[in-house]
């Protein structure tokens, strides 16, 4: 009874199946449609997933002056995490904005272009793995002129595929170039383009001088900017082009192989891919800490060639030797273990997506051998041959495709580093121009009365005059060195400034030119056009000759103010260096002028710079130190009669009969303002010179009055 109803029960599932099998079969064309619609939308949906925002990390609490910004994370010590995250996103689409303007910019029209080449270049490809099965056909069944005509559609086929492959390199390395050329533009605008006074100038000084956050400048704009832009030039056809193969070449491969068998590959393809994600290392993180180590390294060579005169007087050759080679074995360590992670994860990711992927497409192109599909006819062995090269040729592309976007995880990664340095150098330049500053501070800059004072906030107005009211002077980095300065100087009325190291003379300067911020009272100056510069040793430029004269201004803007070569020659001669011209070959000669002069020649220049412009002010911090007193005469003779006001800084007692009034500081915050008396100035030096002498006698002739006494009282 039992066996009865068992083989009843056979025979109703047997029923079952085949009713199954049937509405199967007739349904099929239809389900088949779906599981591939459904696998395009899961393609892209699995996409999109893997490579969209991830959580960060918890964030610390960023300590102020607790170091570089862009080297550390609060006081963890450990480099800022970087990852794809809802951060990167956020700051790569603010780049993008800058890269990519608007819809009909040269950007956006060779990302059409590169689109339009990556689908041809796709359909090129379904119809070349076609082309294989047809040509092995073709040999299994012995037909010389089919396979020679199919030897001559290949050949034919070649052509727009190696035009469309050399094209897509083309235009790839155009759009990098393109990327890399708006922010460059971008970058120097903001870091040097800007002429305005207050908070919104001179970038590039700012952020060397007052904000911790970046240390290399130079090699994030050359360097980081160039490999950003290559990256995100990249970054698109290894997103772009893969997921299209992969849609397209699996929708072909399931009418031939059914989507059953697909659906099947994509199950344990996801599977081991998660695995791989899972197992991924920190790339990006690990390119963002290798540019800033190679950056540190180039820092510390240039800082070698900077001061190479210093460094060889010293013979510090052994200690600089030492600093680069820490440098350079923080950077090898470094990258030893970026090396070793990404080779025992490259053998992983090569194991999994070569070949055990394969394995698994192998058993779905054998499935039309073993197994009869609903819809499919039977073929012969030429039928079966075909079929199995062209379903291997599109599961081979199917499969790169897939390791591709499974690879371009790691392309972004890197992207997300290179992303972070840049968006730090947009960001800190934002905040520069904004007058917020972000710089390791002295401990008395954080209590007291200090830090009251760095709270506050001046005020600047233009005037003709200088007048400071009761403005402290304070350092970046938070030193108090005067709480209250106020004078008042009057055009015509040449300032001199004494006082030890540091006490604020370079300080005031800056204040004036409008570089440091000002944290109090009410400050009234020109235009820092109106000021210019001679530092001890004066900068010059690249260019020729007449450039150092007329720097910044170009042979086109000193023709503009009607200014010819001949000036320019009597301007020399004010300094008695009219003679340089003959020597140095003419006015267009071109030289590294700061190795073919000396110090007093640099210096002479300069003030022949300073004459051609003929500021209202001039700022002389030590700039007659390395010219004889005669010549330091005649150049402020020249000046005065030029109508420029002189604030100097100097020691030099020749100095003082050129001056009307005086700003001297004590070294502990104090200052006395008053007018310049320079003959009893003088007298009273000399006077004291005289004093001095006279009490350095006083030891030699106290030991001579002791002797005497010794020899009196021999006598008696």
């Amino acid at each position: 009874m039992s066996s009865s109803a068992s083989t009843l029960r056979k025979q109703q599932l047997t029923q079952l199946l085949a009713q199954f099998s049937k509405g199967y079969a007739r349904n099929r064309p239809a389900i088949q449609r779906v599981l591939n619609a459904a696998f395009a939308i899961y393609a892209v949906g699995a996409t999109y997933r893997g490579l969209s925002a991830r959580p960060s990390a918890p964030k610390k609490d960023k300590g102020k002056g607790k170091g570089k910004g862009d080297a550390k994370d609060g006081e963890s010590g450990k480099p800022p995490r970087v990852a794809v995250d809802a951060l990167f996103y956020r700051r790569l689409s603010n780049i993008l904005k800058i890269v990519i303007p608007g819809l009909t910019s040269k950007e956006a029209l060779l990302l059409v272009m590169h689109s339009s080449l990556l689908v041809f270049r796709t359909v090129l490809s379904l119809y070349v793995a076609n082309l294989d099965g047809v040509i092995v056909a073709s040999l299994v069944r012995a037909r010389p002129k089919e396979f020679f005509f199919n030897i001559l559609r290949w050949l034919l086929v070649a052509i727009p595929a190696t035009w469309t492959n050399s094209w897509l390199n083309f235009i790839q390395s155009k759009l990098a170039i393109a990327y890399r050329t708006r922010l460059t533009n971008e970058v120097l605008k903001q870091y040097l383009g800007s002429e305005a006074e207050g908070p919104d100038g001179k970038v590039y000084y700012k952020l060397a001088n007052l904000d911790d956050r970046i240390v290399n400048a130079d090699q994030m704009i050359t360097n980081d900017i160039q490999k950003f832009s290559a990256h995100l030039a990249a970054i698109y056809s290894n997103l772009a082009k893969p997921v299209l193969d992969v849609i397209l070449y699996n929708y072909q491969l399931s009418q031939n192989v059914g989507a059953e068998g697909l659906l099947g590959l994509t199950i344990l393809v996801q599977t081991t891919a998660a695995m791989l994600r899972y197992l991924t290392p920190p790339f990006g993180m690990y390119t963002a800490m290798s540019a800033q180590l190679s950056g540190s390294l180039r820092h510390t060579h240039s800082r070698l060639v900077e001061f190479a005169e210093e460094i060889a007087f010293m013979r510090g050759e052994e200690t600089e030797k030492m600093l680069l080679e820490r440098e350079y074995a923080s950077v090898m360590k470094h990258e030893n273990h970026v090396l070793n992670r990404r080779w025992w994860f490259g053998c992983i990711e090569e194991g999994v997506i070569k070949w055990l992927w394969g394995s698994f497409g192998l058993v779905l192109c054998a499935i039309p051998v073993f197994f009869k599909l609903p819809g499919i006819p039977t073929v012969d062995l030429g039928g079966r041959t075909e079929g199995f090269i062209t379903n291997r040729r599109l599961l081979l592309s199917s499969s790169d495709a897939f390791g591709r976007i499974m690879y371009s995880y790691k392309d972004l990664s890197e992207l997300a580093g290179y992303t972070a340095r840049v968006s730090l150098l947009l960001d800190t330049m934002k905040d520069v121009r904004k007058g917020k500053f972000d710089k390791a501070l002295v401990s008395s800059a954080t209590t007291g009365e200090n830090a009251e004072i760095l709270k506050g906030r001046g005020e600047v107005i233009e005037s003709e005059d200088i007048q400071f009211e009761n403005v402290p002077i304070v350092t970046p980095n938070g030193d108090v060195l005067v709480k209250s300065l106020s004078f008042h100087v009057k055009p015509g009325q040449h300032l001199l400034i004494v006082g030890p190291n540091g006490c604020g003379k370079s300080s005031l300067f800056r204040i004036l030119g409008g570089l440091w911020p000002v944290y109090g009272g009410v400050v009234r100056k020109p235009a820092a056009s109106a000021f210019i510069l001679i530092p001890q040793r004066p900068y010059l430029s690249l260019g020729t000759l007449r450039d150092q004269i007329i720097y910044p201004h170009s042979k086109a803007d000193m023709e503009a103010r009607k200014i010819t070569d001949a000036d320019l020659f009597n301007v020399l001669s004010a300094v008695q260096m009219d003679h340089i011209v003959e020597r140095e070959g003419g006015w267009d000669a071109a030289k590294e002028w700061r190795d073919a002069l000396s110090g007093g020649d640099k210096q002479k220049i300069a003030w022949a710079r300073l004459f051609y412009h003929n500021p209202k002010y001039a700022i002389l911090d030590e700039a007659t130190s390395l010219v004889p007193q005669e010549m330091e005469g005649l150049m402020m003779q020249h000046a005065t009669r030029l109508g420029i006001t002189l604030l100097t800084v100097s020691h030099r007692p020749s100095l003082w009969q050129w001056h009307h009034l005086i700003l001297q500081y004590n070294g502990t915050g104090g200052y006395v303002f008053t007018k310049l008396d320079a003959e009893r100035r003088l007298a009273l030096q000399e006077e004291k010179q005289a004093l001095e002498a006279k009490l350095l006698e006083v030891p030699k002739m106290t030991e001579r009055l002791a002797e005497l006494r010794l020899l009196a009282e021999g006598r008696k």
